[in-house]
């Protein structure tokens, strides 16, 4: 059995992350799928899904990793080409990755204890983003 839903959510612009998990568990369960695969992906290139233990701390030393790893404060082709200002928006994407593949076990999600599923929002302004969750099994 194959199951798919949206996600919709609104974010504020660069470095926003919005935890997931319990909105990806929510679907899980009511897909009536009790053992399968899950995958949830962002279709567009300046957005991202991962996972991280979703705590204050740890978020502020993720965005400051970021800015570390991929500044927004340098000259980047695509900034020239385009004009927009977002460069390091879609490296960020890139590196990180728009999709995010978890087992789905006794209908629920398998993630770690302090595993939470989140996306961040790389591009350089506020977004309504499209989610899409595919959800696989029996």
């Amino acid at each position: 059995m194959v199951k798919h839903y949206e996600i919709k959510i609104e974010t504020k612009g660069t470095n926003d992350i919005i935890d997931l998990t319990q909105e990806v568990a929510k679907h899980v369960e009511a897909s009536g799928i009790s053992n399968g695969i899950g995958c949830i992906i962002v279709p567009g290139s300046t957005g991202a899904i991962t996972t991280i233990e979703y705590e204050p701390g740890l978020l502020n030393d993720f965005i400051k990793a970021l800015e570390r790893w991929v500044p927004r404060n340098i000259n980047y082709e695509h900034n020239r080409m385009w004009q927009d200002g977002n460069g390091f928006s879609h490296i960020r994407s890139a590196l990180l990755g728009t999709s995010f593949s978890f087992p789905v076990k006794d209908g629920r999600p398998v993630l770690g204890t302090w595993q939470q599923i989140v996306f961040v929002e790389c591009d350089n302004r506020p977004r309504k983003r499209r989610l899409l969750l595919t959800i696989y099994g029996e």
